[in-house]
């Protein structure tokens, strides 16, 4: 039976490796010139990412439910994460050639 506690921490893990992809892609999208440089480093780089953060998360500290299968344990902790936040960030954040009339830094 699965408890509500565990329910939560897992919606808590999984709403931080949305954040965890969205930010990743951003950052890629900023230092990266070409236009399908920051798709390519995001969907190499940010599986790996979230996959050793389900490690800790679901291995050392015990978070999460028994999904069934490794299948849809990664399926739920990396691929809904990384879809979410690399649509985050592609749809909803402005691109970052719309901030190039920022002021001089001193």
């Amino acid at each position: 039976m699965v408890s509500v506690v565990s329910l939560v921490l897992m919606v808590v893990v999984v709403g931080l490796h949305t954040l965890i992809a969205a930010v990743m892609t951003r950052f890629f999208r900023l230092r990266l010139k070409t236009q399908w440089g920051y798709v390519l480093y995001a969907l190499l780089l940010i599986p790996l990412v979230l996959f050793f953060s389900t490690l800790v998360f679901s291995g050392v500290l015990g978070i999460g439910v028994n999904l069934g299968s490794p299948a849809a344990a990664l399926g739920v902790m990396i691929g809904m994460p990384l879809a979410l936040g690399f649509t985050i960030d592609t749809l909803y954040v402005p691109p970052p050639e719309e901030f190039e009339n920022l002021p001089e830094s001193r």
